[in-house]
C-alpha cells in the first residue's frame, strides 16, 4: 500500500517561490500520485478538470467521478469545469486521422491548458501543472510545451514542468490505481483514440473496448 508520508518520496518546491498551484487532472489513475505527492510536500493545490475530449459521456462522466471521489477523500478542491465537447471537435476539425502524440494530441493538449491557465489567472493562482505527462503512453516534450505556452499567456503564471514519474512515480501510480480500485480506462479519451484502439484490438482478435467494466482489483462486467 502507499502511503503520502513515505520518507522515500521527494520533497517537492515549486519553482521560484510560487504558492499555489492549479493542478489540470485528466483522471484519477494519472493523478492519484501527483495529488499525493504534493500533498506529502505540503503544497497547496486545488484540482482543474477540463477534459472536454474523452469520449463518450458515459465514459467522461466515470473519469470524473473516480477524480472526485479521491479528491474527497484528501479534502482537496474540486473544481468541475463545463464538458465544451462542441468547442473540442470545431478546436481539431481536420486533425481526424492524425496519430497518436501528433498534432490533433498537441491542439486537445492546448485547449484545456489554455483554459486551465485562463482560470489559474483569473483566481489567483501563479502556477499550473498537469497530471497528463505522468503516463508513459504521452510524449512529456508535447505536454510541457502546450503548458508553458497556455501559461506564458499572463505575466503571473508559470507552468511546472516536473516530471512525476521520476524518483518511483510511475511505479506509485499504479500502486495507488490498484489501492483504489479506480476505473481502469483503456484509451486516451477521444473517440478518434477509442476507434484506434479498437482497430488494433480487431487485428489482433481480441474484444472492443467495454465502457464503463474494468477497474483495478475488480471486474464490473459480469
Amino acid at each position: 500500500m502507499t502511503d503520502p508520508t513515505d520518507p522515500l518520496r521527494p520533497s517537492l518546491q515549486l519553482p521560484d517561490g510560487r504558492r499555489k498551484v492549479l493542478l489540470h487532472s485528466c483522471c484519477a489513475p494519472c493523478s492519484g500520485e501527483v495529488m499525493e505527492a504534493m500533498l506529502a510536500s505540503g503544497i497547496d493545490y486545488d484540482i482543474f478538470f477540463y477534459n472536454p475530449n474523452i469520449h463518450p459521456v458515459k465514459e467522461y462522466e466515470i473519469r470524473k467521478q473516480e477524480n472526485i471521489r479521491f479528491a474527497e477523500r484528501h479534502g482537496i478542491r474540486f473544481i468541475d469545469a463545463d464538458y465544451d465537447v462542441d468547442n473540442w471537435f470545431e478546436r481539431i476539425k481536420g486533425l481526424e486521422n492524425e496519430p497518436e502524440r501528433g498534432e490533433r494530441c498537441t491542439k486537445c493538449f492546448d485547449m484545456r491548458f489554455e483554459r486551465t491557465a485562463l482560470y489559474a489567472h483569473e483566481h489567483g493562482y501563479d502556477t499550473i501543472t498537469s497530471s497528463l505527462g505522468i503516463s508513459r503512453w504521452k510524449d512529456m516534450n508535447q505536454i510541457n510545451g502546450c503548458g508553458e505556452r497556455a501559461a506564458a499567456r499572463y505575466e503571473d503564471l508559470v507552468y511546472w514542468t516536473y516530471n512525476w514519474r521520476k524518483h518511483g512515480g510511475s511505479q506509485r501510480m499504479i500502486e495507488i490505481s490498484k489501492r483504489e480500485e479506480f476505473y481502469q480506462q483503456e484509451y486516451c479519451g477521444c473517440v478518434y483514440s477509442l476507434r484506434d484502439t479498437n482497430r488494433h484490438r480487431r487485428a489482433q482478435g481480441r474484444e472492443r473496448i467495454k465502457i464503463g467494466v474494468k477497474f483495478y482489483g475488480k471486474d464490473d462486467s459480469a
